[in-house]
């Protein structure tokens, strides 16, 4: 039997899984949803991303999971929608790595522009 560590995948983004025209849709879909973060909150196992409680917002982040969980299917996706006008917020969550791979990539988007604190 295979020790679950050799089983799982490896935290690699895999973005050769895109067709040119995917690749090209969820990097400008990405850096739009992520410039425009509200709140960070940093979870043992990942972060929370509060949104912008609006139809874009939202729309923005369903396209962002589509496909990202395509590329890098190591991750656990969430994304909580309340009544009467709470926050709206998005979750990248995973195994042990998981935590300083988010950083980097939203840090890649962004030019290193969001304050992990």
């Amino acid at each position: 039997m295979k020790d679950q560590a050799e089983s799982q995948l490896p935290i690699v983004c895999d973005m050769s899984v895109l067709s040119p025209d995917q690749r090209a849709t969820h990097m400008a879909t990405s850096r739009e949803l992520f410039s425009r973060l509200e709140e960070i909150r940093e979870l043992a196992d990942g972060y929370e991303f509060r949104l912008a409680d609006d139809s874009s917002a939202i729309t923005m982040a369903a396209e962002f999971i589509s496909l990202e969980r395509l590329c890098c299917p190591f991750l656990n996706f969430g994304l909580e929608i309340k009544a009467e006008g709470e926050p709206v917020w998005l979750r990248l969550r995973g195994r042990e790595g998981v935590k300083a791979f988010i950083r980097e990539e939203i840090s890649g988007l962004l030019g290193n522009a969001i304050d992990w604190r």
